[in-house]
């Protein structure tokens, strides 16, 4: 999966807890700098969410899952 020029795979994603904090997975693929651009990519549906109260954290288990039916497809 490509976003803005930032490549994402199977492999970056292993070893991740199913669900992390907006600005703490922006800081795990190496967007920490451009956090924005991480809550475009959720605000815009790019990456799957889950809201916890006033908390949005990327859902990286569904994540992983689109990637490997992504990568089983190509």
């Amino acid at each position: 999966m490509e976003l803005d020029g930032v490549r994402l795979s199977v492999a970056d994603l292993r070893g991740a807890p199913p669900l992390l904090p907006w600005k703490e997975f922006a800081k795990w693929i190496g967007m920490g700098e451009d956090e924005q651009i991480v809550w475009g990519w959720i605000r815009n549906g790019y990456l799957p969410r889950y809201k916890i109260g006033t908390h949005v954290m990327v859902n990286v288990a569904l994540l992983n899952r689109q990637l490997l039916e992504q990568e089983v497809l190509l």
